[in-house]
């Protein structure tokens, strides 16, 4: 992370004494007089207020600033007194197992995605149950994402996305066709309004959510790539990032997805510890002839670049990079990387993955490294591992989804029958103000068990100091401060 970001995130504190210091001292002589305040003291101490707010203002303490420095900090801090506060059990016979929870943007309703093709919401606040949308899909139904306060989209393994509005839930608002295998997670792109899905198919689409009708809405193929997982977007848009089982990484810099990402509209570039083929990548179809040893990699890569691609003066729009994640234990062995997330403020990526063998699992935390390369073809790799821990290896072949609290500091993991909070150190700081010279483990903050099966998702609410998760038996728990 660059040192200007580090800078950024510190508050500065300047010599001399502060304005208002005045004022403060009047105030003192007036309380140890006894007497009442006069007017002008009273104007003095208004204008301290006013200056007060400025100077924190100025240094980064204030709320409007960054709420992270104050608001979440409290807030973090009760997350230690974490416990059970309610549960849901769901029937197994016409519910299943939980497999994704999303809260909307305003915290009102949390939904839950179901094995059994169903999606429940739920007031989690009251955990009063809201709604049921019976056969929302006709398979299992894998993942929600909110588009705004009102409009969510789910998909499923039938291959479809369905839209849908909370003010009327009697009906989708459209079905949206185009994968041919199951759908696994959704992604929205807020400067764009393009919703962003991926599947087994291989596929990354992006649907004009601006021109749907009830019959859906335009769409175009944007990447295509061998053993697709997860695909995300970070939280400005700039970056997408795809997971796939055979342990490789994909970022695409710089991303634009207007553009349709044709043969030979975007460029490849290969980071250092990468082990880059040319046969699992393509975008459309695969790159005929391509070199297949390293020392054509070059050759290839300049190739891929159109200029058409390049902004004047500017670095080349949906550059890709192709890298292999470090993950401990697993250097001489292969990995599959079945779950992806990224830090709010887009400072770091969060993956889960497991050993081709399936007898260890790992939560790994990547920082973000900016900067010019050194050479156009071969950047340096622009992730670097930072933090790591080693999972409870249960519940082999489903898929656990873990998250960042709001404010980054946390990290919340599916471990056995329960949960686990991280932080990256023992303050649960920020991981700016953290950093390691070395990659080190993540410090485990609480570990709560209220599940009596193994736990596939968990999630934080975006507003309340609450999160949820849901196991494989169908239970969602919710989870707040005891005192």
């Amino acid at each position: 992370m660059s040192t200007d970001r580090r800078r950024e995130s510190r508050s500065s504190r300047p010599d001399g004494e502060s304005p208002g210091a005045e004022t403060e001292k009047a105030d003192s002589r007036d309380s140890a007089s006894g007497t009442e305040p006069s007017r002008d003291t009273r104007c003095r101490r208004t204008n301290s207020t006013v200056f007060r707010w400025l100077r924190e203002r100025c240094w980064g303490r204030g709320v409007a600033v960054d709420p992270s420095r104050d608001t979440f900090r409290t807030m973090t801090s009760l997350y230690s007194s974490m416990n059970p506060a309610d549960s849901v059990n769901l029937s197994t016979k016409t519910h299943g197992a939980v497999f994704n929870l999303e809260y909307s943007p305003d915290g009102s309703v949390l939904t839950v995605a179901c094995e059994q093709t169903e999606v429940l919401l739920f007031d989690p606040i009251s955990s009063t149950h809201i709604k049921t949308l019976v056969e929302a899909h006709e398979d299992c139904v894998n993942n929600i994402r909110f588009l705004d306060n009102r409009l969510f989209a789910t998909c499923s393994d039938d291959t479809t996305i369905a839209l849908w509005d909370l003010r009327k839930l009697n009906s989708k608002v459209c079905t949206l066709h185009g994968h041919t295998s199951w759908v696994k997670n959704i992604e929205y792109d807020t400067n764009t309004r393009l919703l962003v899905t991926s599947g087994f198919d291989g596929n990354v689409i992006t649907w004009d959510t601006n021109r749907f009708t009830e019959d859906g809405c335009p769409h175009k193929k944007f990447f295509h790539t061998r053993y697709l997982m997860r695909m995300r977007l970070t939280p400005d848009c700039s970056k997408m990032l795809i997971s796939t089982s055979s342990g490789y990484l994909l970022i695409l810099h710089n991303l634009d997805l207007t553009q349709s990402l044709e043969v030979g509209s975007y460029r490849i570039l290969r980071a250092r510890r990468t082990a880059l083929s040319l046969d699992n990548v393509t975008s459309g179809s695969r790159v005929s002839g391509s070199p297949r040893n390293s020392s054509d990699s070059s050759q290839a890569s300049n190739k891929l670049l159109s200029p058409s691609s390049q902004r004047e003066g500017g670095s080349p729009r949906n550059s890709l990079e192709v890298l292999t994640p470090e993950i401990p234990g697993e250097r001489d062995r292969g990995n599959c990387i079945t779950s992806l997330q990224l830090h709010p403020k887009g400072w770091a990526t969060l993956i889960r993955c497991s050993s081709n063998t399936d007898d260890q699992e790992w939560t790994c935390v990547y920082e973000f490294q900016e900067g010019t390369p050194v050479r156009a073809v071969s950047p340096r790799c622009s992730l670097k591992l930072t933090h790591y821990i080693e999972e409870a290896n249960v519940g082999r072949g489903y898929i656990k989804e873990l998250c960042f609290s709001p404010d980054g500091r946390l990290i919340c993991s599916p471990y056995g029958y329960g949960i686990r909070l991280m932080a990256f150190d023992e303050q649960c700081s920020e991981l700016v103000d953290c950093l390691p010279k070395e990659s080190s483990c993540l410090k485990e903050i609480r570990s709560i068990y209220s599940h009596s099966d193994v736990v596939l998702t968990t999630k934080f609410s975006p507003t309340h100091c609450q999160l949820a998760s849901g196991c494989l038996s169908g239970r969602v728990s919710l989870y707040q401060p005891k005192f």
